[in-house]
């Protein structure tokens, strides 16, 4: 993948910090401006909201944290910077000088992305020396993890420059959608402004109060189109006849006068004082950055469970977040130093997230099944078996599990687990794994398991090849060396 070398961030507010996040835990070093003399505490916190829900996001290895440095101009900042990302107040003046004073001080390759949620590109580069390599980078709050950015054009914009955004986000787990033309507002504030200008008109005419429109939202097509968008989501809706069928059965209804899209509602101050009230009853009693922490933790749970949809292959962002994570163990696994075989192989370090626990604020049981299969697929990357060789039709499949509970783990309890090989052949590997409370060593929880070699295509066992069994045997022939662990071959309700 290309990948960004230095970013630069000129403004740190909600989204530039964001912006910064997401370079910092992808591994890259960022330099930031902005005259705002509480800005580094604010870009601190919203990297340390970041790096909270990266922990519940992924258990794929980050690259080492990038470095963040705060400059006093913006030539500073932008040295040696190949993207540059500008997310200064919402003014055409304002951010056209920020751009040009961006534009003069930048090596002149360097990509100048804006984060704009309106302004056309083209009345941003109009005083460039090279607005061929300046674009609208218009992302979705939170940046460090709503994988969308969109990439705009002005009429000085190379189409090379589109596409090197594109090539140069996936690394960091971003996905760019290029627009054809550049209009006001986008693609996705269009369609923002349609719900919003709606939903003042039904606050104002006392059809209902913010709470009751939030939720019908969040219950409802929402849901649906957090997964399948708008278009999709009709055609199923169409039934087996599919998106005609849709359009000839409710595409007449556009000319019933429902809406009040085309009329702009007063924001008198009566209206202002309406919807800040309702919405201060709604979700008042809860603090700023604490919302944060609840939009992060739903988000990484949606993102989750798309990652698993779809057979596993991942849908919607939840496959963004595969294809991130695919190539976050790509790029560690050339990295890896080899295996200390003289003890049970230390293989996954984690922390128990809010995500994680149950209503008593223990880890709840899921979770634990989960640790063992990350340390089991750990197993497996150190013996060949990683996303390539699954994509080329074979892998290992879990056949029989025996788990002890021993311990509890609870909110914020930093976790490690180990695995020892017990016994393998050709097609099997019989290993035991022991998840423990990092910070005394306590064993909380075993899982001994047996994994089958399988040819997926054909859908039956097989033996491992060559290549993936000379790797196994140095490890198993360490670890049979090894005491057997306590808990070995135990049956449930076996007593000591």
């Amino acid at each position: 993948m290309t990948s960004i070398r230095q970013a630069a961030c000129i403004g740190g507010g909600v989204i530039g910090g964001a912006w910064a996040a997401r370079f910092l835990l992808g591994g890259i070093n960022v330099s930031m401006y902005d005259p705002h003399p509480e800005a580094e505490r604010i870009v601190g916190e919203v990297l340390a909201n970041a790096e909270r829900a990266y922990a519940m996001l992924t258990m794929a290895p980050l690259p080492p944290r990038g470095r963040l440095t705060f400059f006093k101009t913006i030539e500073e900042a932008v040295a040696g910077a190949d993207w540059i990302q500008e997310s200064v107040p919402e003014r055409v003046d304002l951010k056209r000088n920020v751009i040009t004073q961006i534009d003069a001080a930048a090596d002149p390759k360097a990509l100048i992305g804006s984060s704009t949620s309106g302004i056309m590109p083209t009345d941003l580069q109009r005083d460039m020396k090279h607005p061929e390599r300046m674009f609208v980078a218009h992302p979705y709050n939170p940046v460090y993890l709503l994988p969308l950015a969109e990439l705009v054009g002005g009429q000085k914009t190379s189409a090379e420059t589109l596409e090197l955004a594109k090539a140069k986000l996936a690394p960091i787990g971003m996905k760019g959608v290029i627009l054809k033309k550049e209009i006001e507002a986008f693609v996705g504030d269009r369609l923002l402004e349609a719900v919003w200008r709606e939903g003042l008109w039904l606050i104002q005419d006392d059809i209902c109060d913010t709470e009751t429109l939030d939720d019908v939202i969040r219950y409802s097509f929402g849901m649906r189109w957090a997964q399948m968008g708008m278009f999709e989501t009709y055609r199923i809706a169409g039934g087996e006849a599919g998106m005609r069928h849709f359009i000839a059965q409710f595409g007449p209804c556009l000319s019933w006068p429902w809406t009040k899209l085309m009329d702009v509602v007063d924001l008198t101050d009566d209206l202002v004082d309406k919807i800040a009230s309702q919405s201060d009853a709604q979700s008042g009693a809860y603090g700023f950055r604490e919302l944060e922490r609840i939009r992060d933790e739903n988000l990484v749970g949606i993102m989750q469970t798309l990652k698993g949809s779809n057979g596993g292959k991942g849908w919607g962002s939840g496959k963004i977040l595969a294809d991130f994570e695919k190539h976050l163990w790509a790029q560690a696994g050339g990295k890896s130093e080899a295996p200390d075989l003289s003890a049970p192989l230390r293989l996954i370090d984690t922390k128990v997230s809010p995500a994680w626990v149950d209503y008593n604020g223990h880890m709840t049981e899921h979770r634990y099944l989960q640790v063992f299969g990350d340390t089991s697929d750990a197993l497996l990357r150190l013996i060949g078996v990683d996303f390539a060789y699954v994509e080329a039709g074979h892998s290992y499949y879990t056949v029989e599990t025996h788990i002890r509970h021993l311990g509890e783990a609870k909110l914020g309890t930093k976790l490690y687990a180990t695995l020892q090989v017990l016994s393998t052949d050709e097609k099997r590997i019989q290993y035991f794994t022991t998840i423990f409370n990092a910070d005394t060593n306590e064993a909380l929880a075993t899982a001994e398991q047996l994994m089958l070699h399988v040819d997926s295509k054909a859908g039956k066992a097989a033996s491992a090849p060559a290549e993936v069994l000379a790797k196994l045997k140095p490890i198993a022939d360490a670890h049979a060396k090894l005491p057997a662990p306590d808990g070995v071959g135990r049956s449930v309700g076996q007593k000591k």
